[in-house]
């Protein structure tokens, strides 16, 4: 449990004293729009299997469809045929989505890349800082992320890594978390540091505010 002197802004991997703790994400849904751009886009494109089809619980004449997004995690969509897909930009508001972000092998970012160019997909590659990533869209004009580690860590640290990671970008008086920071929290969390080879790319900071 955390420490009782936490304060509402700390950012850290310690579990919160709260009434409810989480044990992972189940699934995401999403308001599609038709079966066949849909399954066009998320299965034949970035791979994820279509695993449940079925009417919607709520509203038996609205399809629902279920993706694996690759680790037993799902996607899933409402979707009905008399729905067209908008490809134009999104303008979310409070409470919509911004944007989806799926992990991709490292070693395969480069393939993927080229992937998205043959398909004719338009995307922005940025290194993040603690994390590499590609960015387009699916066809109703959402932010697609397709994103990789910079550095092998182990799933169960992520958060610790991050969370110390923070704290090291804010002792140097930096706006963002970079490489440095990433490698200096796991040289103090006493990790393996282990770069993948990832090509080299801006930090795109300020140019995805759609």
């Amino acid at each position: 449990m955390t420490d009782a002197t936490q304060t509402d802004a700390d950012v850290t991997a310690d579990i919160p004293d709260s009434l409810i703790h989480t044990t992972g994400t189940d699934h995401i849904t999403l308001i599609g729009s038709n079966e066949e751009d849909t399954i066009a886009f998320y299965r034949d494109l970035l791979g994820m299997p279509l695993v449940l089809r079925q009417p919607n619980l709520d509203a038996p004449d609205v399809t629902h469809l279920f993706f694996d997004t690759g680790d037993g995690r799902m996607l899933t969509f409402f979707v009905s045929d008399d729905r067209q897909s908008h490809n134009g930009p999104q303008r979310p508001g409070i409470g919509a989505v911004h944007h989806l972000a799926f992990r991709i092998a490292p070693e395969r970012f480069v393939d993927v890349r080229n992937a998205l160019a043959e398909n004719g997909r338009r995307f922005n590659e940025f290194d993040r800082g603690a994390f590499h990533s590609l960015y387009t869209h699916d066809h109703n004009g959402l932010v697609i992320e397709l994103s990789t580690e910079k550095y092998d860590i182990p799933d169960k640290r992520r958060a610790e890594v991050l969370a110390t990671a923070q704290r090291i970008r804010e002792e140097d008086g930096e706006s963002y978390v970079d490489t440095e920071h990433v490698e200096a929290a796991l040289d103090e969390l006493e990790l393996p540091i282990e770069p993948y080879d990832l090509p080299d790319a801006s930090s795109g900071t300020g140019q995805l505010n759609e």
